[in-house]
């Protein structure tokens, strides 16, 4: 499925750098890449009892473990000039056309510390409007998905079904939430 990999020149969403730096008494060196900061959201149907998740193809997870696909949470880059929230609120929309009147902020974690150390911003949201089929915008391929709540502690150690590190914490979140 991979054509071809090749260094970037003029990338559109990350800059590849190499960062300088003293620790130690020690001149280091250090590649890293910058990149947008994002937001994710889990999403919960209280009438169908489910989580409402995103599947898409992800090439750098395709190349690496030959993967094609990963179960992810609704999420977007935070490459606009609007609050979190409502970033937050039009990925919603966006890739599960599902409409959004409340949205709760869990929290804040870095990911991909080793080499980007971008912030994700957690948000939990109910739905139960659907306004659009979803599936993203422009030329993004999205796959809603229907997680029962009953079945997504067996998926979550399910490791022939891909998914994130945010995926896996906001379900962790929600059955502490949900279990007092």
């Amino acid at each position: 499925m991979i054509k071809e990999i090749k260094v970037l020149k003029n990338p559109k969403f990350i800059e590849p750098v190499e960062i300088v730096y003293e620790q130690n008494g020690k001149t280091k060196r250090w590649e890293a890449v910058k990149a947008h900061d994002s937001v994710a959201i889990l999403l919960y149907h209280p009438q169908k009892d489910v989580f409402v998740l995103v599947k898409q193809f992800r090439p750098a997870l395709y190349m690496q473990h030959g993967f094609e696909f990963s179960y992810e949470l609704c999420a977007g880059i935070v490459d606009k000039e609007k609050s979190l929230e409502q970033i937050a609120i039009e990925e919603v929309e966006e890739e599960t056309g599902y409409q959004v009147e409340k949205i709760e902020k869990i929290t804040s974690f870095f990911t991909s510390v080793g080499f980007a150390g971008s912030k994700q911003t957690l948000y939990y949201a109910e739905v139960s409007t659907q306004i659009a089929d979803g599936g993203g915008i422009d030329d993004e391929v999205i796959e809603v998905v229907y997680l029962p709540v009953a079945k997504a502690q067996e998926f979550m150690y399910d490791e022939s079904k891909p998914k994130t590190p945010g995926l896996l914490f906001a379900l962790c979140w929600w059955f502490e939430r949900n279990s007092q």
